[in-house]
Order: C-alpha cells, then structure tokens, then sequence
C-alpha cells in the first residue's frame, strides 16, 4: 500500500519548506477494518485537488494534501490531526472515516480548523467548524427499510453491527421507524472490530428467523460476514449501511439478487455528473485504479466543499466560514449539493448487488 500512497501525497517535511502551500489533512483509513476505502478515497480527494489547483488553487494558493492514516485507534488519530493543526502544518482537514474517529478529532482540533466529514453518519455532533456531507439514518437507511417492507415483506429484522457509535444509533434509528411500521426486530448483536467468533453469529442469527437484516458492520468486517452468509447457504435479504464496490469485490460479487447497499453515490449511477466523474477518475489514474465507490466520492466532494467556502468566505478561520456556511453548494456526481444547517441534506440510493455491480433500484 505505501508504493501507491508515496506518488500521490508529497512527505510532509517536503511541503513545510515551502510556505505558499495551503495543507489540507487528508484524514483516511489505510489500516484496520476501513483500510479497504484508503486508496480510492486517496486518488479522489487528488483528483479533486488537481481540479481545484488548476482553476486557481484555495485562496489564491495550491492546495497540497497531508495523509492521516484515520484506520488507527480514534485517540492516536486524534491527536495527530491536533498536533498538525497547532504547528500550522495543516490549514484544514478533511476525510472519511469511523464516526468514532470523527467524535475524537473534533474534541482535539477545538475548531481550530474547518473539518468536512463525508460518509454517512449517524446525526448530530455539530461543532464549530464542522461540515457533513453525508446522509443521516433517515435519508440513508429508511428508503432501504421501507422498500424491503413493502417490495419483500419484510416483517421481521435481525440487526447486525459493530460495537461502536454509528451502529449503536443506527440501530437506534431502525429500531423506531420499524415500530412505527408495525415491523418486529427479533435480534440484534453488536460485535468489536474483526468479527470474532462468526459460526457463534451465524448461529445467533439463524435463530432469530429473520425475514430480512440490517447490517451495520463496516469494511472487513462486512466482507467476512458476508462470505459466511453465503456459505452457509443462506438468502435472506441484508441491507448493508457501508456496503460499496470494494466491499463487493471483497465479498466476491453476489448473486442471490438479496443484497443491498444504501449509500449517497454508486459508480453505476448513470448521471451526466457521475459519468463526468468516472471519465475523469480513469483519465488521471488509470483503468487498473481503485474502483470508484462512495467513500472516495465522498473525499472529492468534501475538498470541494473546502474550497467553496474559503472562496465564500475569504478565509478559513472558523468563525468567518461558519458565518456563511449555510447556502454553500457545489456540483459533484451525486449533482448539486448545498449545506444547509452545517449538513447537505439528500436520500441515498439503494443499490442491489448483481454480481460485481450494483442496480440501482430506488
């Protein structure tokens, strides 16, 4: 993995000796459970930088990217992104990454610098100085619930996560919007990073007789579950709140038509603006790169929004971007999207796993 990053992002010693840079932290997972996002997140949120240096750089100066591996323990990353951001080594960050990373970073950094956090989230936690481009359970995974309800009748759900933030309060989420549907959950189990013992899941799950179930697990931990999944010989439907192109290679496609992905983006979005973007990603790395997937959309977006709002507000000192922050818009695959309230609020997409692919189905 370090010969793919080193071409991409210049040592950070390098840019200190130059002073016109503006450094963006560039905070991704390339270890642990996420590290699978890292490298398309990684050529996104360069190719966005290219895009933004040749139409005049941010602020009048190029912009220059400072990786931070975000796949570490939150409190180590945390307090890499702080100390960064106390030397002046870095003006801004942005990335994706567990929201219990997220939660740590924004404790450190203080508002110090603007931070704009991309993947889905699981709602609140607004700070100074902090912009989510992602979409909340209601506009992520409610679509998916509701579809499986009424196209599947799906009336009984096993939910499955990691032990962290974002499943605790998507679960939460899913929890009350299956009540109001007079839908039952007839499990739920959280589990840490790496999965431990899957037969004993496997077990759990299969006596609970769902007749569909919520996935929350992220990244290896998703792929391996759902290796399992199918060599149990199960079929239930799974809605997946982290399932995107990599993860389905990981998996090795499928093709029970039963898996599903809510996510803001797919690379199978035929839009002017998405097909724009896979024209774009492919011309400057190449058709062997990292397959285009949310997470990395989602790290082109969020330098964009970085510039857009040190364009509007003339700086990026906290106060002055959080003053116009609101009405702030940008055009990227997923089309125009405007931060109102210090979120962008639109519906993710439901993608069902046919093979490699994903069909877009709402």
């Amino acid at each position: 993995m370090a010969e793919a990053i080193t071409p991409v992002i210049e040592p950070l010693e390098a840019q200190l000796l130059r002073g016109d840079a503006l450094r963006v932290g560039l905070v991704v997972p390339v270890s642990g459970v996420l590290g699978l996002v890292g490298p398309c997140a990684i050529n996104c949120a360069m190719l966005a930088a290219d895009e933004v240096n040749l139409a005049g750089g941010m602020l009048g100066r190029p912009v220059e990217l400072v990786l931070v591996d975000g796949g570490r323990p939150a409190a180590q990353v945390a307090a890499e992104v702080a100390g960064l951001a106390r030397w002046g080594a870095i003006d801004a960050v942005v990335g994706t990454h567990g929201s219990d990373v997220r939660i740590e970073v924004v404790r450190a950094l203080a508002g110090r610098v603007p931070f704009v956090y991309a993947p889905p989230y699981e709602g609140g936690g607004h700070a100074p100085g902090v912009y989510f481009l992602g979409e909340t359970p209601a506009r992520q995974l409610r679509p998916g619930l509701d579809w499986l309800i009424d196209r599947r009748r799906a009336r009984r759900w096993f939910l499955l996560g990691n032990d962290y933030v974002w499943p605790r309060l998507v679960h939460g989420a899913a929890r009350r919007h299956l009540a109001a549907r007079d839908v039952g959950v007839v499990g739920e189990l959280l589990v840490p990073y790496g999965m431990g013992d899957i037969p004993s899941i496997m077990e759990r799950l299969v006596a609970g007789r769902p007749d569909a179930v919520l996935l929350s697990l992220i990244g290896s931990d998703l792929v391996a579950f759902n290796r399992a999944f199918a060599a149990a010989g199960l079929s239930w439907p799974r809605l997946c709140g982290a399932l995107e192109e990599h993860g389905l290679l990981g998996i090795g496609g499928d093709a029970t038509g039963e898996l599903y992905g809510a996510m803001g983006y797919f690379a199978s979005l035929v839009t002017d603006d998405s097909l724009s973007l896979g024209e774009r990603y492919t011309r400057r790395f190449g058709s062997t790169a990292p397959l285009l997937n949310g997470h990395g959309q989602g790290c082109y977006e969020a330098v964009l929004m970085l510039a857009a709002l040190s364009s509007r507000a003339g700086t990026l000192a906290v106060p002055e971007v959080d003053a116009i922050a609101d009405g702030t818009s940008i055009v990227t695959a997923r089309g125009r999207l405007t931060l109102r309230g210090h979120g962008v609020r639109r519906q993710a997409h439901i993608g069902r796993a046919d093979g490699l692919d994903f069909d877009i189905v709402r």
